[in-house]
């Protein structure tokens, strides 16, 4: 397999997995599928087993290391800013097509058995805002909420600093902890080509395309939405914003937004993700180990965007609810503050039940889509990645930030597992260069 580049191998896995889906849907042939299922299974169960430890050491070592980033303040602010004003775009993108679709009339599927999901501590405001802040801090890690364990780094990294070199020992710890997370997920990514195949091809042997036929139009929308945000909004914004060439920006990301697309998990996907943006799109390590953690948070163009604007105007014309232009800037409204509460998790239906609760709309309409959810879920996800590594190449170009030649080289090989990650306070442009 070393013959073949990390990318190739991707699309190989890909090819696999369609040829043996459509062998075991088209023959019935139930061992394949499970065999499908359970290959799928293990390898995102091995990606998720390592998130918790990988994203609460990223977060502390990334708050850490911004101490030592010149105007720190100034970099979280223009992400933020970046995230926001490049999910409002996709938004309007999402109710756009909408109107113009109308996904939701002429549905003849019954709503009769339509249920809505049990999302308790999840469905509104108030529950977002206060499942911010733990519990229980055991729970945090065994139940996987990352916004919570991005909330605990984020609090003792700041404490951390504050505390100064008493804390030493303690980011020690978790640089430690961090680079042996990183060098397993390095060896669980390799199984990437594998874990492709079985997870296309359970996704074709179990769902295949017919469930796309009474929802065609919306289902449609979605994969039209997310391809005008990947190929016309960040194109744009590469181009005009960055400075930056889309086909060069796609050829070094491709490896993270193909891994996106089969595994559905931002968060999963987000250490190859970290090592593309550092090794291939050239953006400064200290600011890509804040930037990339918190966007595979927060960053969600397709599932907070695209997918609940489109939903909201389908589940409201197949309810015969009628809505006003007020109703659609408060999809906005929801869709870009509230982005965070996908929590980059494989799914979006935290983010459409609570839009769909903001604007008074059934939430049994959650139920209808919940059938072909996998299919678009991975498109999604796909633009979830790709705008996390989007908003960090353009505020590291305004900042100075980007190695123009390691942007422009030839895409490095990922085959090897990446080095030791980063001490902080030293970066690109510090006392010594350290991989991601």
């Amino acid at each position: 397999m070393k013959k073949f580049s990390f990318s190739l191998q991707l699309l190989l896995g890909l090819a696999v997995g369609i040829v043996l889906g459509f062998i075991a849907r088209a023959g019935d042939v139930a061992w394949l599928t499970a065999t499908l299922t359970e290959v799928g299974k293990i390898f995102v169960q091995l990606l998720k087993l390592a998130v918790p430890p990988l994203v609460f050491t990223a977060v502390i070592v990334s708050v850490a290391n911004l101490r030592n980033v010149n105007g720190a303040a100034r970099l979280a602010g223009k992400t933020l800013l970046w995230f926001l004003g490049s999910s409002l775009i996709a938004v309007a993108f999402g109710i756009g097509l909408g109107l113009l679709l109308n996904p939701g009339q002429g549905v003849t599927i019954s709503t009769a058995g339509a249920k809505a999901p049990d999302l308790e501590g999840a469905g509104t405001w108030v529950d977002f805002l206060t499942g911010i802040i733990p519990t229980n801090i055991v729970t945090s890690f065994t139940e996987v909420n990352v916004l919570q364990i991005v909330f605990l780094g984020a609090v003792l990294g700041a404490a951390a600093i504050a505390v100064g070199e008493k804390a030493k020992p303690f980011l020690d710890l978790g640089q430690s902890v961090l680079e042996l997370v990183q060098k397993a997920l390095w060896w669980i990514i390799r199984l990437a080509p594998i874990g492709t195949a079985g997870l296309i091809g359970k996704s074709i042997a179990t769902y295949g395309w017919d469930l796309l036929a009474p929802l065609a139009k919306f289902s449609a929308g979605v994969y039209i939405g997310c391809a005008l945000v990947l190929l016309v909004s960040y194109p744009l914004l590469l181009a005009l914003a960055g400075k930056v060439s889309p086909l060069t920006f796609y050829r070094n990301a491709w490896p993270a937004i193909e891994l996106a697309f089969v595994s559905r998990s931002s968060v999963g996907t987000m250490p190859l993700t970290q090592r593309v943006t550092t090794e291939r799109l050239g953006v400064d390590r200290d600011y890509a180990s804040f930037a990339v953690p918190f966007g595979a948070t927060t960053k969600m163009d397709g599932c907070a965007a695209i997918y609940p604007a489109l939903a909201a105007i389908f589940v409201a014309q197949v309810f015969g609810v009628p809505l006003g232009v007020g109703d659609y800037l408060l999809i906005a409204f929801v869709s870009v503050v509230g982005s965070a509460a996908t929590a980059g998790l494989t799914g979006a239906i935290v983010m459409l039940t609570l839009t769909l609760s903001t604007l008074g709309l059934p939430l049994e309409g959650v139920g209808l889509l919940l059938a072909i959810d996998p299919i678009l879920d991975m498109i999604r996800t796909a633009t979830n990645v790709a705008g996390q590594m989007v908003v960090p190449v353009i505020v590291a170009r305004s900042e100075g930030r980007l190695d123009e030649a390691v942007l422009n080289a030839p895409p490095q090989p990922l085959d090897e597992a990446p080095a030791s990650a980063p001490t902080p306070g030293r970066g690109r442009g510090g006392a010594e260069p350290v991989p991601a």
